[in-house]
């Protein structure tokens, strides 16, 4: 195990990594550039495999404990009619077959336990030079530090300057031709699983979040990628969710008084191997950013976390632990984002349904296996 570690990131993968690095006995630092910590979104799916990954972190009970559980889901045509019921099964005995929580509860969450375990966390700072010598990273950081690391991991995100530091030459992350709109909302009465509706180039989907909320998000096909002023964004998805049916309408009746709706163009990134450049490492969407059609995007994040800190467990020698790592996670990354994108056109383009859920069935079977 390594003795001391830099994580460049306080999102999902960086905390993850922390905790586990730290409660392995390596002592960590990290660096959040925002100075506030803040989180954004409305709410997430935690699928069985993220649970799996969430309860290796030592979190799941404190997330389930303000979020929700269920089995199912429900899919409709755009306008309400019933099209499918979905049936999942636990992928592990203990664990629900599915979860969701609301974005800054496991931001919370992950960020109190960062700081329970002892990580020294540094806000409002970033790293403004690496530089590696034998078996040492030096790193200069905006606050006047400079300290020297075993290893050092950068869980900065799509737009990773980590990632452009150590490979000038990675591939930009690229729009898929859709965005995606969320907000959260109160549960109906009887609300208790996923509902998904169906509306040729649109699809809208609502999971529950906590016992009493859901969260909506809204696939929209934008192949021109159009900026939305943030004045503007209700009244568009307001529009959008014109002509769906089932529980759709009771939510769009409020969107425009909804002051938690999020737009996101979609972008995805895989970065091929190595992920690392001697003794510094990229995870998370630093190297496999997705598309949310596999509900996934998290999951990987953890995984990644925990796969990290289980070949650095097995000692020896860190660059190899660090090849190790990437031989585990890249073949399982690169599906989660090819299958996602894939997912993304047939919607776009009204592709065939049977692929679309013959597709969507395989990946889940895949991520269902040990990582």
């Amino acid at each position: 195990m390594v003795g001391k570690v830099l994580v460049i990131g306080g999102g999902i993968a960086g905390m993850s990594a922390a905790i586990l690095l730290r409660r392995g006995g390596a002592a960590v630092d990290l660096v959040e550039m925002d100075p506030a910590w803040r989180v954004y979104g409305a709410g997430i799916t935690i699928t069985g495999p993220t649970l799996r990954a969430l309860r290796a972190v030592g979190v799941l009970d404190a997330v389930l404990a303000q979020g929700a559980a269920w089995s199912g889901g429900t899919v409709f045509s755009k306008t309400g009619e019933f099209i499918a019921d979905l049936s999942t099964t636990p992928v592990e005995e203990g664990i629900p077959a599915t979860g969701g929580v609301m974005r800054p509860v496991l931001h919370a969450v992950l960020s109190e336990t960062t700081r329970q375990v002892g990580v020294d966390v540094r806000l409002g700072v970033t790293v403004e030079a690496l530089h590696q010598a034998g078996e040492a990273v030096e790193v200069a950081t905006s606050d006047g530090e400079q300290r020297t690391y075993d290893l050092v991991i950068g869980a900065d995100g799509i737009f990773s300057t980590t990632r452009k530091a150590i490979f000038p030459d990675a591939p930009e992350p690229r729009f898929t031709g859709q965005a995606c709109w969320r907000l959260l909302a109160e549960r109906p009465p009887g609300f208790d699983r996923s509902h998904f509706y169906m509306g040729g180039d649109k699809k809208i989907g609502f999971n529950p979040v906590s016992p009493t909320h859901m969260y909506m998000f809204l696939l929209e096909h934008t192949p021109d990628d159009p900026w939305i002023d943030l004045a503007d964004q209700p009244a568009r998805l307001h529009a959008l969710m014109e002509g769906f049916g089932g529980i759709v309408p009771g939510i769009r009746e409020g969107v425009l008084a909804n002051p938690t709706i999020n737009y996101r163009p979609l972008k995805i990134l895989l970065q091929p191997p190595p992920w690392n450049v001697g003794r510094v490492v990229l995870i998370g969407d630093a190297v496999h950013a997705t598309t949310p059609h596999l509900a996934s995007g998290a999951g990987m994040a953890v995984e990644d976390a925990v796969v990290l800190a289980e070949e650095l467990a097995r000692g020896g020698d860190v660059e190899a632990a660090l090849e190790r790592f990437t031989g585990r996670r890249f073949d399982r990354c690169r599906m989660v984002v090819e299958n996602s994108v894939r997912l993304g056109e047939l919607e776009m383009t009204g592709g065939s349904p049977q692929e679309h859920n013959t597709l969507m069935a395989a990946s889940i079977t895949a991520l269902r296996q040990a990582i």
